[in-house]
């Protein structure tokens, strides 16, 4: 059980490797602590999802330890573990007939199918409370099938959070999105950094554009190794960005949000 003071989510030299003998992560070590918010950034087979995966206690290291909100894996039980721990997944199952409150108190029983009999009005009350965080309190009657892939989003991430969890993973939940509802997905998530200060976040992505101004914190992979993890400020740079994804990159940050474009290798018009 996690302590105060402790990390939620502690990873030391971690090796991960698959039967081929191929590494997915090699020698990583990472640290979150209560309150940060963490972009995970790296090209294709940078090991993101897997990192995410430990994280989120659904895969075991084949070195090294993996400590998640107070319980080494190996040593605790997962499933009880998972119960603290929010995941957002832009694959995952939203049965299309229930409405968005009834999909989101969905979340307080982990199931894709409501539970009607475990669930008051003190689940119906809170699962209209986070449709309202993420933005979405109109949408409360709306059938699924109705809501766009971006309403959608905001859905799941308010189904996440049902069960009060103390770790929420998002594994890109930008991806396919238009730019209203990728800027709507993202003032929802500043919104719940405000509204919940010690809850800690992780949020894989493969552009700077699709984190949140409330992003804390940058790890960024490749080939399975770590090349920066730290604040921000000190990790999405120039010459680290431009080493994680291989080419020549130029950072800009604005109003705490970020973008990230390839120097021309070609020669200016005359």
């Amino acid at each position: 059980m996690q302590s105060a003071g402790d990390p939620v989510v502690e990873i030391e030299a971690v090796r991960v490797w698959v039967p081929s003998g191929a590494d997915l992560l090699r020698n990583l070590s990472w640290r979150v602590e209560p309150g940060e918010h963490w972009a995970l950034l790296g090209p294709n087979g940078a090991g993101k999802t897997t990192l995410l995966s430990l994280a989120g206690a659904t895969r075991h290291p084949s070195e090294g330890q993996v400590t998640v909100l107070g319980g080494r894996l190996g040593r605790v039980d997962l499933r009880e573990l998972r119960q603290r721990i929010g995941v957002v997944d832009a694959t995952g199952v939203l049965l299309e007939w229930l409405d968005a409150e009834d999909a989101v108190l969905t979340g307080a029983t982990a199931t894709i199918r409501p539970l009607w009999n475990r669930y008051g009005l003190a689940e119906r009350a809170r699962a209209a409370e986070l449709l309202a965080l993420v933005g979405c309190a109109e949408l409360a009657r709306r059938e699924v099938g109705t809501l766009s892939q971006g309403e959608r989003q905001r859905v799941r991430v308010a189904r996440a959070l049902m069960a009060d969890p103390s770790l929420l993973l998002l594994d890109e939940p930008a991806t396919g999105l238009d730019l209203p509802a990728r800027e709507a997905l993202l003032a929802a998530l500043t919104s719940l950094a405000i509204s919940r200060p010690e809850l800690a976040t992780v949020l894989v992505a493969h552009h700077l554009e699709d984190l949140p101004s409330s992003t804390t914190h940058a790890l960024l992979l490749r080939r399975g190794e770590l090349v920066a993890a730290g604040p921000v400020a000190t990790t999405l740079t120039d010459a680290i960005v431009s080493e994680c994804f291989g080419l020549d990159v130029r950072v800009r940050q604005e109003d705490g949000r970020w973008t990230a474009r390839a120097v021309p290798t070609w020669g200016a018009r005359a």
